[in-house]
Parts: C-alpha cells; structure tokens; sequence
C-alpha cells in the first residue's frame, strides 16, 4: 500500500474523553493511528500546569496536540512547548462551538476571522519544525456556504498550513449546546470532497458521522486523504482492531479478544501499580465489548464499582468474566 498522506486514520480530540490513559488503552489496538489530546489552551499552558497538561507515555506515539487559541505569539509558544516535550504534530482547534469558549476567540468563533487563524498558524510553523494543522467546520451560523468554506481554507492555507481535518458539519454558535452541535446540523460530505477537488495540494481530512470502516474507505477511495473518527471509537473501541490492517496494511498488534483482555488486564494492573485510581483508566473502557453477549453486565460491574477507594484489578476480572469473548482472527492487511 503506497501512502502519501501518513494518518489514514485517526481518532478526533475530544474533551473530557482523550486523556492520556484514554491514549494509551487506544493503543493497545493500533500501533499506527494518530491520536490527539483534548483541546489546550494556549493560557493554560502560558500561565498553569503545563506538565500536566503537556504529560503522556512513550507509548502513545503518533500524538498530536491540540491548541486552543488565537494570539499568534501566545500559539508559537505553546508550539515550542510541544516540539520540546515531543509531540508529532500541532492542531490549531476552529471547530469547537461551545459558548464557553468562543469568548476567548477559541474554537469555531475563529472561522469568522481567516486572516487571524491564518497568523496564527504561520507563526507557529515559523517557530518550530513540527507539521501544523488545522481542524474547522465546513461552516458557522450563517456562514454555510460552499464558497465561504473555500475562501476561509484558501487565506489560512496562506501561512504553509497543507493539512486541513474537516468536520462536516457547520457550527451554530448560539441557540446550541456542543452535543446537538454535532447531531443536529446536517451532515454534508460532498462539500468536503469538492474542497479536496479545489484544493488537490492539500491534505484534507473527514470527520463526522462515522461509525464503520466501510464508509471510510468509501471516502478514501474518492480523493479524501484521511478519516477520523470520535466518539464512535470511543464508544465501541473495538472497532480499532480493524486499523492497521485496514488503513495501514500491517498485522493489528491483538489479533483475538482473549489476547485483548490479557493485554487489557497487564495495562490496567501498570496503572494500579503507579499509584493511581482504578477509575482513571477503566472510564474509557465500558464500551470495550458494545454488543457482545455480557457486555452490560461488564460495564454495569465497573460502573458501579470503579469509583470505590479500594477498587482494583479484582473488579476488573470480575468484569471480565462477565464476557463471552470471542476469538475470531483480527482482519489481515490487504
């Protein structure tokens, strides 16, 4: 398989939800997906903890971080921050619609102001050596059309910027809360395909609406150079098994769910073994067997039990057995 694009696939920034220990049990699946922390500030990294911020496991590579931002200065030198700590790539966030943030001229406020986020973006890549990218809407309130999607890509490409990750939907930025911002406005794929037929030298990426491999190929196969996925990943992580073969033509790194489970349990017990709260971990892991037989009673067992002070690897095992596992080979690549 020849790429030129190298994330095929990736897994969306999500609040709340890809925190490190979400990472790294999503790499138990896929050695070769990118995945991305949650939205940064660039205040919180300029003036609060940035180790805790900016902290992840070797593990977790390919890692993008993104930002959440609008000074230029301010963008650049949290771009340093993550080209010192390691990261693989930096994300400008301009699609995150919550009300909360657009005071600040953070998220989907910033596709008002192309020539802002176009600043921003040529900042940061004139100050570190890492790739840049962006992640937008294909719209905002009433700017819907196709035409202010193109323009708003055409001034931000402007600053060097060649990979643009689109969620295919516009953002309404009042009289929405984030979630009915990503059901209620219609999907619109087409438009992003027509932004890759305008913009053939650019890296665009879909996300949206996703939910199996077969639309994602799908859209692969019509020029769209990556897919990424949200909360369907988070919430049935299974389907990830499927990654690297399907978008990498490698071997997935467990090929049953018996495997699954052992490498589950020994990353649980690395946890538990640093001093940290069974809790942390296993709240990215109750959709882990979404749809098999016992799968309920695997998740009500953790829910009910993980936030106990003594809760530990005897919980889990008991969520465990609650599970018909299956051992059906994991796919091979093409």
């Amino acid at each position: 398989m020849t790429l030129t694009y190298p994330h095929r696939f990736s897994v969306a920034p999500m609040m709340d939800w890809t925190t490190s220990e979400c990472r790294q049990f999503h790499r138990l699946f896929s050695r070769h997906a990118l995945l991305y922390t949650e939205m940064v500030t660039t205040g919180a990294l300029i003036h609060g903890h940035r180790d805790r911020f900016l902290a992840y496991t070797e593990c977790e590579h390919p890692l993008a971080l993104q930002l959440g931002g609008s000074d230029a200065q301010d963008l650049a030198k949290c771009a340093k921050m993550a080209e010192q700590w390691g990261y693989d790539e930096v994300n400008l966030n301009a699609g995150c619609p919550s009300d909360r943030v657009q005071n600040g001229m953070i998220g989907a406020i910033l596709m008002a102001h192309g020539a802002l986020v176009r600043d921003g973006l040529k900042a940061m890549r004139d100050a570190v050596s890492l790739p840049i990218t962006l992640k937008h809407r294909i719209g905002i309130d009433d700017f819907d059309s196709y035409e202010f999607l193109r323009d708003f890509v055409g001034i931000t490409a402007e600053s060097g910027c060649d990979t643009f990750i689109v969620h295919a939907r516009k953002a309404i930025l009042s009289g929405l809360s984030p979630k009915e911002n990503r059901e209620i406005p219609p999907l619109d794929y087409d438009r992003v395909k027509q932004l890759k037929a305008d913009f053939p030298h650019l890296n665009i990426v879909i996300n949206g609406g996703l939910k199996d491999h077969e639309a994602c190929l799908a859209l692969l196969e019509a020029g769209i150079d990556g897919v990424m996925l949200g909360r369907e990943a988070y919430q049935n992580p299974l389907i990830l098994q499927s990654v690297d073969p399907t978008y990498y033509g490698q071997l997935a790194p467990l090929h049953t769910q018996s495997e699954l489970a052992s490498a589950y349990l020994y990353w649980v017990e690395q946890h538990l073994q640093q001093g940290k709260a069974l809790k942390y971990a296993v709240r990215h892991t109750l959709g882990l067997f979404q749809g098999q037989p016992g799968a309920r009673r695997f998740r009500r067992t953790l829910s009910e039990g993980m936030h106990k002070p003594d809760a530990g690897l005897d919980l889990l095992k008991q969520a465990l057995s609650e599970v018909v596992l299956t051992d059906a080979e994991a796919p091979v690549p093409a």
